[in-house]
């Protein structure tokens, strides 16, 4: 065989396992390409694939438990928490208010507050038949209460302890469910409105909002406790189940220095006055000189907490209203001069019938025209403005005058524990003008809370020295001590002072106040008022009388005050102040001087 046949036949050997071969190969390469192929090529692709699918399933589910776990963990717990628990507030008793006598004026009593489960009731009609019943009220109220989607409504708050267990009688006697009843106190009055202005009233959260109940507030406030009940998942309580309970601490009780019996007198007084003599308002004070326990105290209108459309029936007007004194001012004048030594009670000056104050020419109220010598003491006895101008202006003198009238206290608190209390409009020397201190000499051209008079007065019948009045006495088991002001005037500037006083009483304007056996010292007032658009109201006055007994050994001291009357102190204060003293006396055991 030839070179060429054997290579002919070589060739045509070959060449279909040459074509087979690579066929092959080619269909296996683009297989094995496609993704997830089963090539080296396809399976380095899809598994990388198919790896960062999962990888990225499993970071999703990562971050969701961690975010579960971690940072909502708190969240949740909390919502499972108040899912399977009940928590109820358990009201600490508000501190009871007694009288000085141990009489309970402002007390907290048992009471329910009635609750529901809306889910847990079976009977909403039924329920609501029973509320309305006991409670009063519409049933179509308590019927969108106890429809709720919800697991508590109240109910109803500080319900009568009587009222409450025949409610709950009558829910067990026709198998109501989903209605219950918690300990809770309410607060109650013993003497109806009788010193209500002073002891003052609570809201429907047990929060003092007038009176003593605001001012001591947060002594008369306890610190409410909590009940934590394990419940069922539709909020039911469940009986036996465990229960965490912090006790309620209840607040203090106060004894204040009131007289029930003596306010009680002073506001039935004070009110007849007022109709009597057409008067605006009024307000009565007694208070103990020697220590500054006010004994009774008020103003009209007094409140009714069942309608207070008048909310100044809340002020006690004797702290929170400022008005201008009139002649009880002259008490100050006169013992200020004595004092300083510039004169005594029996020196006696040449009084015109009129005297220059500013641009203004003051007379007396009883329309005297003539010139007449004074002494001192008749010049308060006889309560004569033009006198009163004429010591400060020609023998006191302004510096002087001021520098009295600020040891006395006028025209700043007195820092009476009660709210509202005002320090009044006074204008100091370097705001003096002209008519300034003749016009203050006699109580006009300043307006104060008239409780700045009443520890002026106490000043007097302290042997000089003021005390801050005050209605607590004891904090709990606690007496409380009050301060004392720096003397303002001497021993022997007060015996002149009483010993004119007690001359007003007797022989003055204050007679028609006198109360027969008893000796007292004291001074009326009948101060013009301002009017809002200048000068004086005309036939307006602050008719007044205050005065201590017995003088010698002062235990009460009185303040009575008409504001805005047309009446004269002596046709008015006085004639009710005699009222009140007379009952003053005997209710607390002031004896008789003679």
């Amino acid at each position: 065989m030839s070179s060429r046949d054997r290579q002919s036949r070589r060739g045509r050997r070959s060449k279909p396992e040459a074509s087979y071969d690579e066929a092959s190969r080619a269909r296996y390469r683009v297989r094995a390409s496609r993704p997830g192929g089963s090539g080296s090529g396809g399976s380095d692709h899809g598994l990388s694939v198919t790896r960062a699918v999962f990888l990225a399933l499993s970071g999703i589910v990562a971050i969701r438990l961690a975010d579960l776990q971690l940072l909502k963990h708190g969240e949740y717990s909390s919502a499972a928490e108040a899912q399977r628990t009940n928590k109820v507030t358990l009201h600490a008793r508000r501190g009871t208010i007694y009288d000085r006598n141990g009489n309970a004026l402002a007390m907290s009593v048992e009471c329910q507050t009635i609750y529901a489960n809306p889910k847990a009731v079976s009977d909403p009609s039924g329920v609501s038949e029973l509320l309305v019943r006991s409670l009063g009220g519409e049933k179509s109220d308590y019927m969108e209460l106890l429809t709720q989607d919800t697991t508590f409504v109240y109910l109803a708050r500080q319900v009568d302890q009587e009222v409450a267990d025949e409610l709950s009688a009558q829910l067990k006697a026709r198998e109501l469910t989903g209605v219950y009843f918690l300990s809770d106190t309410k607060r109650v009055y013993p003497y109806g409105t009788t010193a209500a202005q002073i002891i003052g009233y609570v809201g429907t959260e047990g929060t003092g909002l007038s009176g003593l109940e605001l001012y001591y507030d947060d002594v008369l406030t306890g610190t409410d406790g909590e009940m934590i009940m394990e419940s069922g998942l539709d909020g039911t309580p469940i009986a036996g189940g465990a229960s965490q309970v912090t006790e309620a601490k209840d607040g203090t009780d106060l004894v204040i220095s009131i007289d029930v019996d003596l306010q009680e007198v002073c506001e039935g007084a004070i009110v007849e006055a007022v109709e009597t003599y057409s008067a605006e308002s009024g307000s009565v004070m007694v208070s103990d000189p020697t220590t500054g326990e006010v004994l009774a105290a008020c103003s009209t209108p007094l409140p009714d907490f069942s309608d207070l459309d008048d909310a100044s029936s809340l002020n006690l007007k004797l702290v929170s209203s400022a008005f201008e004194p009139g002649s009880v001012f002259k008490v100050l004048t006169t013992s200020i001069g004595i004092e300083a030594g510039l004169f005594t009670e029996d020196t006696v000056y040449t009084v015109p019938a009129q005297v220059t104050v500013g641009s203004d020419q003051v007379t007396d109220v009883d329309g005297r025209d003539y010139t007449m010598d004074m002494s001192v003491r008749d010049m308060l006895v006889r309560s004569s403005n033009t006198a009163m101008a004429q010591l400060v202006q020609d023998v006191i003198g302004a510096q002087a005058f001021a520098e009295g009238v600020e040891r006395y206290g006028i025209g700043q608190t007195t820092g009476i524990d009660f709210p509202g209390e005002v320090a009044g409009i006074v204008r100091t020397l370097d705001e003096y003008d002209a008519a300034t201190a003749g016009s203050m000499a006699f109580g006009q051209g300043l307006a104060i809370p008239m409780v700045q008079i009443v520890r002026a007065f106490g000043a007097v019948a302290n042997g000089g020295v003021p005390t801050t009045p005050h209605f607590l006495v004891y904090r709990g088991e606690e007496q409380v001590e009050w301060p004392a002001g720096e003397q303002v005037i001497s021993q022997e500037t007060v015996a002149q002072e009483i010993d004119m006083m007690r001359g007003v009483m007797t022989e003055g304007s204050g007679s028609t106040g006198q109360v027969e056996g008893y000796d007292f010292a004291g001074k009326t007032g009948t101060g013009e008022q301002a009017s809002e658009g200048g000068g004086y109201r005309e036939g307006s006055y602050v008719s007044s009388l205050c005065a201590f007994a017995n003088a010698d050994d002062p235990q009460l001291l009185l303040y009575v005050g008409l504001n805005n009357t047309p009446y004269l102190s002596s046709d008015s204060a006085g004639v009710t102040f005699r009222e009140i003293a007379q009952r003053a006396v005997g209710i607390l055991g002031v004896n008789p001087a003679s």
